[in-house]
């Protein structure tokens, strides 16, 4: 083999462990990290509490004073 061959297949196979480890490691880090939400994010207008409800609520009664609010939009 010429030394160019053997400086090719280096790089590439450093280049395929490299790759492997990244792929490795996304997918270890996607199974644990916890999964959205899908809860709607509502602030109260009168008391100005933050809290979140079902994502099937169009409105919320607040927790703290009973007011019923909009949810936020991000």
């Amino acid at each position: 083999m010429s030394i160019d061959a053997l400086i090719l297949v280096y790089v590439v196979s450093m280049l395929a462990g490299l790759s492997a480890m990244a792929l490795y490691s996304e997918l270890i880090r996607k199974r644990f990290e916890p999964t959205p939400s899908e809860d709607r994010v509502f602030r109260c207008e009168k008391c100005a509490f933050v809290y979140t409800d079902d994502a099937d609520v169009e409105r919320s009664r607040c927790p703290q004073c009973g007011t019923l609010n909009d949810q936020i939009e991000f």
